[in-house]
């Protein structure tokens, strides 16, 4: 049996989970749906689930998304000690009950553990691109918010080094799990990069845009490298973005439909803070602004330029503006590229910064960094056609890709009831 846990306080995870489970369905493969819970469960409705725990109340959800990796402090892990051990029992008490073989997550690192407790084979999608052969190649760029306050007044390029050098050798965002690994008498996490890593890990990128071809995934493995678990392996799917099941709401239609150019706004997991200022800003340009609010009280930025929003289906919003902005989580950055739109992307964090410089160095993108003029370089893209010309022939690639059903067919080969 295989178990999917989408990790709820994350709009990006629970869809990508979403996607998945649709794919499997459609293969006609029995699946369960376990989560902590969060602001983002409503998402599942229509899935038979189970909560595991107590929920996550949307006050401890909105901290653990600020503590995460990337944006807390490197020596904390998420959770306390407390709350991970009890995780991580109850997802192997699950696991058992249910006769799971293969659990697939974004982001619930708890199964890292649990995953192991019981015996089960581990399934990731959330390193995204964020993956050994990239930092082997490279390909990270200078962060554009770093944590490491070694690096917050280094030159690029030796943030740059470093930031590739060290993503397995440095043990940030582990104590917790490790401390916990070692009461329960099981593996821990031996780096950062491996905190990313299941038993198998799926890239959701093509190749023309990670930098990496297929076959050098597939070929990659942990012997003679520093920092992983000894079972980690890579497998390249096509990209893996939302498509919620949600109507476009008919007032949003008509905002759309309206002359000049739009934007849309929609930087998911972001406190408050940060998307009050992106609107701030951007509303001194002479075009409309969609924003996708999703769980935060935004309706007092509301003005006849500024159409406030809660959770929108992006994947229809998107091929109607004229430019996106977002954080560049890769579900906004790969839904902006499907449909043949430009991005401005504000990164908060490393993996975030990869994202969108794989599109920039294409030409479909631009990255704001914190000392930027947001306005200034949103009306550079909206008067310049090749970032749109850029975006389409990302398009291009991707509609020959099916990123679900490349990872169905990954994970059901892992079931060993699927053989035969």
């Amino acid at each position: 049996m295989i178990c999917l846990l989408p990790h709820c306080a994350y709009l990006s995870e629970t869809s990508r989970m979403l996607e998945i489970h649709r794919a499997l369905t459609a293969l006609g493969i029995p699946v369960r749906v376990a989560t902590h819970g969060g602001p983002h469960e409503r998402l599942l409705a229509g899935i038979p689930y189970d909560v595991l725990g107590a929920g996550l109340s949307p006050d401890r959800a909105a901290r653990l998304v600020r503590s995460a990796i990337g944006l807390g402090d490197p020596r904390e892990s998420m959770y306390d000690d407390d709350e991970i051990r009890s995780y991580v029992q109850a997802e192997a008490e699950y696991f058992r009950a249910h006769g799971i073989t293969v659990a697939v997550t974004g982001f619930t690192l708890t199964t890292l553990l649990s995953s192991r407790l019981a015996g089960v084979r581990l399934v990731t999608e959330h390193a995204g691109s964020f993956v050994p052969p990239v930092f082997e190649r490279r390909l990270l760029p200078a962060p554009t918010r770093p944590v490491d306050p070694r690096l917050k007044h280094a030159p690029g390029w030796l943030s740059r080094f470093l930031i590739n050098r060290t993503t397995n050798r440095t043990t940030g965002y582990c104590g917790g799990f490790n401390r916990v690994a070692e009461s329960l008498g099981t593996e821990g996490i031996p780096s950062l990069s491996a905190l990313l890593l299941g038993d198998l890990s799926l890239v959701p990128e093509v190749p023309e845009v990670l930098g990496v071809p297929a076959a050098d995934l597939a070929a990659w493995t942990p012997h003679g490298r520093v920092g992983y678990r000894p079972n980690s392996r890579l497998r390249a799917i096509g990209p893996l973005f939302a498509h919620l099941d949600l109507p476009l709401p008919a007032r949003v239609q008509k905002f759309l439909d309206q002359p000049g150019p739009i934007l849309y706004l929609a930087m998911t997991s972001t406190p408050p803070a940060r998307i009050r200022e992106a609107v701030t800003a951007l509303s001194a340009l002479d075009a409309r602004i969609l924003v996708a609010g999703t769980i935060h009280d935004l309706a007092d930025l509301a003005t006849s330029q500024v159409m406030i929003e809660g959770t929108l289906p992006s994947h229809l919003v998107m091929p109607q503006v004229d430019l996106a902005v977002t954080t560049t989580g890769q579900g906004s950055v790969q839904t902006a590229m499907a449909s043949g739109t430009p991005l401005l992307g504000i990164p908060l964090h490393i993996e975030q910064d990869l994202n969108v410089a794989l599109v920039e160095r294409l030409g479909a993108a631009r990255h704001a960094t914190p000392v930027d003029d947001l306005a200034a370089l949103a009306a550079q893209m909206l008067d310049t056609p090749r970032y749109r010309e850029a975006a389409g022939r990302i398009q291009n690639l991707y509609a020959a890709a099916d990123g679900p059903a490349d990872a169905a067919d990954v994970i059901a080969r892992l079931e060993p009831s699927n053989h035969g």
